[in-house]
């Protein structure tokens, strides 16, 4: 079998184990942001995946990540945070990691091998036209990564590759292919470091444009986060204060008033005369807040905008 650039000698590597703490520590950090720049490259791509990610959960499909080893890492953070970033509802979120959860005590290497667990993990999820399946692999030949993105499309799913490693397996099967192509890292074939870093920061891209699309983000705030703890109160509370002009007490109040959703209460200190009649207009604007925010201001006493109480 031919070395990938995944398993090749990093140039600095020579006499690491010999070298002072400190330059170690330099060669290590010089890598990870050489790996970080590699995503640039990647970006057509990830804007193509992360339009189709929000056709398919904006009409009511599911997003399901599926992979081994570090890349489950990289995909679970990545999904387990979309609920409470965005607002995505966690049943429309499946996270498929070979070993299932054993592999969160011991990461064990064996089951990244085993496609028939792959097959089922892509029925038991539902996976199926209307969906979309992200697979990631730092080599882009491992086989339950391959293996569930070829079931995911043989049930109609739209899939999306995400490797380090040109003209691999996973991207060839991929619908959207997204090359990470990193160099070598200074510990060879030890991709939770470079292959890892920017896998995470394209999975960080894919997600948050795939936010924006569905009308989760208005200017730099995340106006459909799900507000369960003391801090993302707080935070919601600002939001709605920043984007309406409005004190934080007062968009304490209108978050009371709907139900904590902050796009709802940012359409109350606009004008909206209700809860329900603010989320009728965020209907009519596709769940955004901006074309919604527009039209309140457009047509301020239409029927759908001035309900009575």
């Amino acid at each position: 079998m031919a070395e990938t650039r995944t398993e090749a000698l990093h140039r600095n590597a020579e006499g690491l184990d010999i070298q002072a703490p400190e330059a170690i520590l330099v060669s290590l950090a010089d890598a990870q942001i050489e790996a970080a720049k590699a995503v640039r490259n990647a970006i057509p791509a990830i804007a193509k995946a992360a339009e189709i990610i929000a056709g398919r959960l904006r009409s009511g499909g599911k997003l399901a990540y599926a992979a081994a080893g570090s890349s489950g890492l990289m995909a679970l953070a990545d999904a387990l945070e979309l609920p409470g970033t965005f607002g995505i509802q966690r049943d429309r979120i499946a996270i498929l990691i070979a070993g299932g959860d054993e592999a969160f005590k011991t990461l064990a290497g064996g089951p990244e091998d085993d496609t028939e667990e792959a097959a089922t993990a892509v029925a038991n999820a539902g996976i199926g036209a209307g969906d979309c399946l992200i697979a990631l692999s730092a080599s882009g030949t491992t086989p339950y990564a391959v293996r569930a993105i070829e079931e995911a499309a043989r049930r109609g799913a739209a899939t999306i590759g995400i490797a380090n490693n040109r003209d691999s397996a996973l991207l060839r099967q991929a619908e959207t292919a997204i090359l990470l192509e990193t160099p070598p890292e200074v510990i060879a074939g030890s991709t939770r470091m470079g292959a890892g870093t920017a896998q995470k920061i394209a999975l960080n891209m894919l997600s948050t444009l795939t936010a924006v699309h569905l009308g989760h983000v208005h200017d730099g705030y995340m106006v459909n986060l799900m507000a369960d703890n003391i801090k993302l109160r707080d935070r919601a509370a600002r939001i709605v204060a920043a984007v309406s002009g409005r004190s934080t007490d007062d968009a304490a109040r209108l978050l009371e008033k709907s139900g904590g959703a902050v796009k709802t209460a940012i359409l109350l200190a606009a004008g909206a005369d209700s809860a329900d009649a603010a989320q009728k207009i965020l209907e009519e604007a596709g769940q955004k807040l901006r074309p919604a925010l527009s039209a309140l201001e457009r047509d301020p006493g239409k029927d759908h905008a001035r309900t009575k109480k």
